[in-house]
């Protein structure tokens, strides 16, 4: 497996991440698993920010696992650039759950700008 393959895996379970710090900043109680969408829906500040986050994380998850596969299966690009354009994307999804998190939204923003970018780019070095 690519180092991309495995970036791939890893944006599968970073909104499970965000998840996890909306349950534990509003004090979800594991004991009462009966509507968890309804608890994340009810948060506010830190808790519903990291909601969003996940919701986002989820949102742009299957174009990147497209962009890589893509790239995989046309094969004109060097595997390297693939690998290092994955990597970039991982660091630009935690720095935007980070800006999400602290409240950063300008700057959020631009990370999530950055994150569509490198989607891009995988497509325009397989050409």
């Amino acid at each position: 497996m690519t180092v991309a393959l495995w970036c791939v895996l890893i944006a599968i379970f970073l909104p499970y991440v965000c998840t996890a710090i909306a349950k534990a900043s509003g004090g979800y109680n594991l004991k009462d698993n009966h509507d968890p969408r309804d608890f994340l829906e009810s948060l506010n500040g830190l808790g519903r920010r990291a909601h969003a986050a996940q919701l986002n994380s989820f949102e742009v998850m299957p174009a990147f696992a497209v962009a890589v596969l893509a790239a995989h299966l046309v094969g004109t690009a060097q595997l390297v650039t693939v690998n290092v354009l994955a990597v970039l994307f991982i660091t630009s999804r935690l720095l935007y759950i980070i800006c999400y998190l602290a409240d950063w939204a300008i700057l959020r923003s631009l990370v999530w700008f950055v994150g569509m970018g490198l989607i891009a780019s995988f497509f325009f070095v397989s050409i």
